[in-house]
């Protein structure tokens, strides 16, 4: 099974979703897995190496601009 972007699962669950509560909930949890996707590319030296200073929560807060 290939393994899905945030924004890919987002748009399957989309069509599963039948209220406002279920299309927030999916979209709060595509945030998340987005996040999450973000650091383990930063920890896999996927990101520019020069930003290695900053742990891959610094770098995603930093560049999201979220706390």
């Amino acid at each position: 099974m290939k393994q899905q972007t945030a924004l890919e699962w987002f748009m399957y669950k989309v069509d599963e979703c039948e209220n406002t509560d279920d299309f927030l909930d999916a979209y709060n949890e595509a945030k998340e897995m987005e996040k999450e996707q973000i650091m383990m590319a930063f920890n896999d030296g996927k990101v520019n190496t020069v930003l290695k200073k900053r742990n891959s929560e610094q770098y995603y807060n930093e560049t999201y601009n979220h706390k």
